[in-house]
């Protein structure tokens, strides 16, 4: 079954909000993961292995890292998927 748009933001909200430690309901597209979200560079490491393990996926660890907002990596993550799914 095809991931829809909402289910992929839905599922990465909830794993920013088990890793940092924030209430999924307070976690917006628009907020940065370090300044907005307090995370620290161990868990951006740890987010980048969740996502791929929820999507299994393979994301690129250099650009991964250069996600800086929750929505961006929504979007990151649709990119990622799409292209290996083929």
């Amino acid at each position: 079954m095809a991931d829809l748009p909402d289910d992929v933001d839905k599922r990465v909200k909830r794993i920013v909000s088990a890793i940092l430690e924030v209430p999924v309901e307070e976690i917006r597209d628009e907020h940065y993961f370090v300044e907005d979200l307090d995370a620290e560079s161990i868990q951006s490491v740890e987010l980048m292995a969740a996502f791929e393990e929820e999507f299994d996926i393979e994301l690129d660890e250099q650009e991964a890292m250069a996600v800086k907002t929750v929505g961006g990596a929504v979007d990151f993550i649709r990119k990622c998927m799409q292209e290996q799914k083929s």
